[in-house]
């Protein structure tokens, strides 16, 4: 029987793998049924692809602040969000250049700004408590329907999705609740094993939730942006970012606030926060110039997140 070390850095991987598994499982079903339901691919990337790939960072900081603490749920959100601009958006864009959308940067990128700003400001104090939590759940509820206001006024035609308007299907929802189990099963392994591992060489809980649980959970949106980027859907692989670091905000951190208060150490506010928001800022710059993500954009956003984790390290 294996235990100790050697059974978390089992349960590490086998985490990671059912996280991925249960995200493609998810995405896919998702998907489906939204396309089943006649909306854009467009609008199901920056909706229901990036709120399903939202799920392992939420079911990961929901378990982590109550089995470990919460700032496991505050470092994998903010290192996720990280995660997902430098490392995810930076290979994609290495592989193919990505196109950005009028609709993105028009509907979608001002309410990833402004989450962020908020996370920010509300967690000045060092406290995101039920209150902040519910704000955060409002703004998100206010962007829900926003976007299905922008839906209802600019359907997709019939020609744009031949698969869209079909219906849905049993395959589909069983696609669905397949996922959410492997997720619930891969965000625990997860933070056990990650947990387990870094607690034993002497790394804080902070630091485990910004590098290895970060990474775990951004498997997905790294898979479906760079498999986005593959196909020549570029468009889909920013609004999947764009959509997801909404999401891990307002969503995830809303939820886990309401469940129990998140405390934000000093450093933290001084350090990760600002990274956070200064990687946002210069995406936005990035995507504002010229409407597009370059080799050399992409280059720059992988180098920023190898410094940014060198930095992290003890």
């Amino acid at each position: 029987m294996l235990s100790g070390i050697p059974l978390a850095i089992v349960l590490l991987l086998a985490g990671i793998v059912a996280l991925y598994g249960g995200a493609e499982l998810l995405v896919a079903g998702a998907g489906r049924l939204a396309l089943g339901f006649g909306l854009r691919a467009a609008t199901v990337g920056v909706t229901v692809i990036a709120f399903a790939t939202t799920a392992p960072e939420l079911f990961v900081a929901t378990i982590g602040a109550l089995d470990v603490s919460t700032d496991i749920g505050l470092g994998a959100v903010v290192g996720s969000n990280i995660a997902n601009i430098g490392l995810v958006l930076g290979v994609s864009a290495l592989i193919k250049p990505l196109s950005v959308s009028e609709t993105v940067m028009r509907r979608h990128v001002p309410f990833m700004i402004f989450a962020a700003l908020l996370l920010v400001g509300l967690g000045a104090n060092g406290t995101i408590g039920r209150l902040e939590g519910t704000i955060f759940l409002l703004v998100l509820a206010g962007f829900t329907g926003y976007l299905l206001h922008s839906v209802n006024a600019d359907p997709a035609p019939m020609m744009d999705e031949p698969d869209a308007g079909g219906g849905i299907g049993a395959r589909d929802v069983a696609l669905v609740i397949g996922g959410l189990v492997a997720l619930v099963l891969g965000s625990r392994w997860l933070v056990s094993g990650g947990t387990t591992l870094l607690s034993a060489l002497g790394f804080s809980d902070l630091f485990i939730g910004l590098t290895v649980l970060a990474l775990g959970t951004s498997l997905p949106e790294l898979a479906a942006s760079v498999v986005g980027a593959l196909r020549g859907e570029t468009a889909f692989a920013i609004g999947n970012v764009v959509g997801s670091n909404i999401y891990n905000v307002l969503a995830v951190l809303g939820i886990v606030a309401l469940i129990t208060p998140i405390e934000i150490a000093a450093p933290t506010l001084r350090f990760e926060l600002p990274i956070m928001v200064a990687f946002t800022v210069l995406l936005v710059g990035m995507m504002g110039y010229g409407r597009r993500l370059t080799r050399l954009d992409g280059a720059g956003l992988v180098v920023g997140y190898i410094a940014f984790i060198y930095l992290l390290v003890p």
